[in-house]
């Protein structure tokens, strides 16, 4: 799932997203809380139709980013303080209302809101944040049944024509930091508790990547493999392909659009840093395998010369080429996967 924070996935317009192929992406709901707002956007008819994208949504339920803030942040039993990084406005979120701000910008898929936990972390830390993580999916789960709705959307424009109609699904997530014992709990406990798929969390958090697959692969032993498997925040094109073949269904990213934005290309060949000089009079495509509409029309040094003159369309282009190798990438693994490997 590219990643559109605030309702778009930077530097690139729904109809190039639609031509690439992409069937879902993720947003916010920490960012789109702040700006424009929820009621803004339930006002417009929902998230699908503010940002005119007729195909799936998932959003994640901003437990990640209040804690990234770490300093601007306090966590109790009910919920969890903190400072808008945009004005040092004070908010005070709970499981609740973080789920009603879900079902009212009503994307398809939906999250628990849970607990982070950093890295390192104490066992003892480890645990209580996984308890807090079981307790707050308890109460989304139970908030979410009470209050669950078919989400209208589709707008009448162009692209988004046809009207429809979607159940949204609630995911929980597993957390237990880097404990393979918090893990296996966590996951038997969230499974317990019932939802429809299930993420697992809270990597990606400056842990060794061998460490991140070691939990990754001894928490998918504790999921059942009949519902959807999301691990979130993951990863460069090589992981995904590992955790896929492990059993893995869904991931995200903002690697390959932040990447594109710093000028790093992924290639058949291997990572291109399209900022170095040895591209300044390089004729061939930026991926000769690659067949999307960047590669087939411009060369490495007309896409060396945008970034090196700031040009916003170096963004564009770097960007909507790091999809399409990822989308590539998973396109691979599916037929991979039809083969029986």
């Amino acid at each position: 799932m590219p990643v559109g924070t605030l309702a778009s996935v930077k530097g690139v317009s729904q109809d190039v997203l639609e031509e690439l192929g992409i069937e879902i992406l993720l947003g916010n709901t920490y960012h789109l809380y702040l700006r424009p707002g929820v009621e803004a956007i339930r006002r417009m008819g929902g998230l699908h139709r503010f940002m005119a994208w007729p195909r799936a949504i998932l959003t994640d339920s901003g437990g990640f980013q209040v804690f990234s803030l770490n300093e601007l942040r306090k966590v109790t039993e009910e919920g969890v303080t903190f400072r808008s990084h945009l004005d040092g406005s004070s908010h005070f979120l709970r499981p609740e209302d973080a789920i009603a701000a879900q079902i009212e910008l009503g994307a398809d898929i939906i999250m628990a809101f849970d607990e982070c936990t950093e890295y390192p972390a104490e066992p003892q830390r480890a645990r209580d944040s996984m308890e807090m993580t079981l307790r707050w999916a308890a109460r989304s789960k139970k908030y979410f049944e009470e209050h669950e709705q078919e989400v209208p959307w589709g707008s009448g424009q162009s692209s988004v024509s046809k009207q429809a109609e979607s159940t949204q699904a609630l995911f929980g997530i597993v957390q237990g930091g880097m404990e393979r014992n918090l893990r296996k709990e966590s996951a038997e406990r969230t499974v317990a508790i019932g939802f429809p798929g299930y993420a697992i969390g809270g990597l990606s958090v400056g842990e060794p990547r061998d460490l991140t697959r070691e939990i990754v692969e001894s928490t998918l032993e504790h999921l059942p493999s009949d519902r959807p498997r999301y691990l979130m925040g993951v990863g460069t094109p090589e992981e995904i392909a590992w955790y896929a073949r492990l059993g893995i269904d869904m991931m995200d990213c903002v690697l390959p659009t932040r990447a594109a934005r710093h000028g790093l290309l992924f290639t058949s060949e291997g990572k291109i840093s399209i900022k170095q000089a040895r591209y300044v009079q390089d004729k061939a495509p930026l991926d000769p395998k690659c067949s999307c509409q960047v590669c087939k029309r411009y060369s490495r040094a007309y896409l060396r010369h945008l970034y090196a003159c700031h040009e916003v369309l170096a963004q564009v282009f770097n960007t909507i080429h790091n999809l399409s190798y990822y989308l590539d990438t998973m396109r691979a693994v599916r037929h991979s996967i039809e083969l029986g490997g």
